[in-house]
């Protein structure tokens, strides 16, 4: 049964908040400013191009340790941590997004979703977990007096592989952004339109 009423309702429905916005705002920067460094560090030509590697190193290293931090300061807005449980929770209708999604099946109908869809959760749920790992083995390739040369040869192979990893996946993060611009008007003012809402997000109730 829905829960809305017959009452009319604005054209516009508010989807994040202040704080929600500096955290993707913020995180964003600093995630751009690792790859940005990275592709200057491994790719030869944007290395020649640039120059001064020991400032791109540290730019890069100090961007990775502080990329954590908009997530730490944003656990003080309700709205934000509300977010995180709506990303954290998985129900069966997240279940029949991915089927669908798996099917190719682009029906409105066969891709129920909350707040955020099945897509987004998994992608917050990886990106996270990657950003963890890449902060861990790259501690372990700047404090190489601490660590045995195994575990150092280690963290290389994992942090440089998945780097190109998430490259991959942020731009399919970016080209799916780039295809919904409702979507990112929401992130860009905090607001979505009401028709949006209902076809992208039709378990939403804002």
């Amino acid at each position: 049964m829905s829960l809305r009423t017959d009452t009319p309702s604005p054209t516009r429905v508010r989807r994040f908040g202040r704080g929600q916005k500096w955290v993707h705002r913020a995180t964003a920067a600093l995630m751009g400013i690792c790859v940005a460094t990275a592709a200057c560090l491994y790719v030869p030509q944007f290395a020649e191009l640039v120059g001064r590697r020991e400032l791109v190193v540290r730019v890069h290293e100090w961007a990775g340790l502080a990329l954590p931090v908009p997530v730490l300061v944003g656990l003080a807005s309700r709205a934000f941590r509300a977010d995180l449980g709506f990303l954290n929770r998985f129900g069966p209708h997240d279940r029949v997004w991915l089927r669908a999604a798996l099917h190719r099946d682009k029906r409105r109908s066969s891709r129920p979703a909350g707040k955020f869809n099945a897509g987004q959760k998994v992608y917050a749920s990886w990106i996270a977990g990657a950003t963890l790992v890449m902060l861990g083995t790259g501690l372990l390739m700047w404090f190489t007096h601490l660590t045995p040369i195994q575990w150092r040869t280690s963290a290389t192979f994992v942090h440089d592989w998945l780097a190109l990893t998430i490259g991959i996946v942020l731009a399919g993060h970016i080209g799916m952004a780039l295809g919904d611009p409702e979507a990112r008007r929401g992130l860009r003012t905090g607001e979505v339109s009401r028709e949006w809402a209902d076809r992208e997000h039709p378990l939403w109730r804002p």
